[in-house]
């Protein structure tokens, strides 16, 4: 089992998950942030074409994460799983019979040779899910937009041997930057974005022996580093920063084979 980022900023954000058992193999996209063109573009960079693709998973209907979503779905005739509620606001016309999988908060959904894992987490949205990924053998976490981590949230993610973890922002440079205000206050809200003190706590509670990879992503352009981030991660698993990988907005990062 492996996966990437294909870009992670406000701009856009997709993830890509694969497993494989031999003579099969199944790859999801969790989130499709960009352009159909751009979207091509980048998972060709990873390898893969549109037809790859097993089945597109939505974690929430904010644009940087929907993107093409529907319309990448329609064409490559890809199973288009998300909550109703994110089904709800992100819906313009009736999806095509059999392609919309309503996902429910901790119900586990078989895919090939992945099982889905979705849980629930606080943010500004109509019903955000994140998700787990597992082949069987090794679990996934990839978590990239919520305002805080309570129990659930870190009861979810535990035996990860690999994490993809929201760092939006350093919480200094966030009140001394130029952000209006009333954004601040979102971002800063319980159902805003991670600082990256707020993800090293998350990653406190999750770390075990076995968790080997862990990401920094959706971090904030103009209020945060991956300098920042890396220290904060690294602190919480006792490593040096430079053990902590950071998702690219432009390039996201490369492969990364778990366990």
């Amino acid at each position: 089992m492996r996966f990437c980022s294909l870009g992670s900023g406000s701009a856009g954000n997709a993830t890509l998950v694969e497993a494989s058992q031999g003579i099969t193999t199944t790859r999801v996209l969790i989130d499709a942030g960009f352009s159909e063109r751009e979207l091509t573009r980048r998972l060709a960079r990873a390898g893969c074409t549109p037809a790859d693709v097993d089945a597109v998973f939505i974690t929430h209907e904010h644009g940087d994460h929907v993107g093409c979503s529907l319309a990448f779905a329609r064409r490559h005739r890809k199973p288009l799983i998300t909550s109703r509620g994110t089904w709800r606001a992100i819906a313009r016309e009736e999806c095509d019979a059999g392609l919309l999988r309503l996902a429910h908060d901790g119900e586990t959904i078989a895919l090939g040779d992945l099982e889905l894992q979705p849980f629930a987490v606080p943010h500004d949205a109509q019903e955000p899910l994140q998700l787990c990924l597992s082949d069987g053998a090794v679990r996934l976490g990839v978590v990239t937009d919520l305002g805080s981590a309570p129990g659930t949230v870190a009861q979810a993610l535990q035996h990860c041997q690999a994490l993809l973890l929201e760092c939006n922002h350093d919480e200094a440079m966030l009140r001394s930057g130029p952000y209006p205000p009333m954004l601040k206050r979102r971002i800063l809200g319980t159902h805003g974005h991670l600082s990256n003190e707020a993800a090293a706590d998350l990653l406190a509670r999750c770390r075990h022996d076995a968790l080997g990879a862990v990401v920094a992503a959706h971090l904030s352009e103009r209020n945060n580093s991956p300098t920042l981030a890396r220290e904060a991660l690294a602190a919480a698993l006792d490593c040096t920063p430079g053990d902590i990988r950071v998702a690219d907005p432009v390039l996201g990062c490369d492969w990364l084979v778990i366990g």
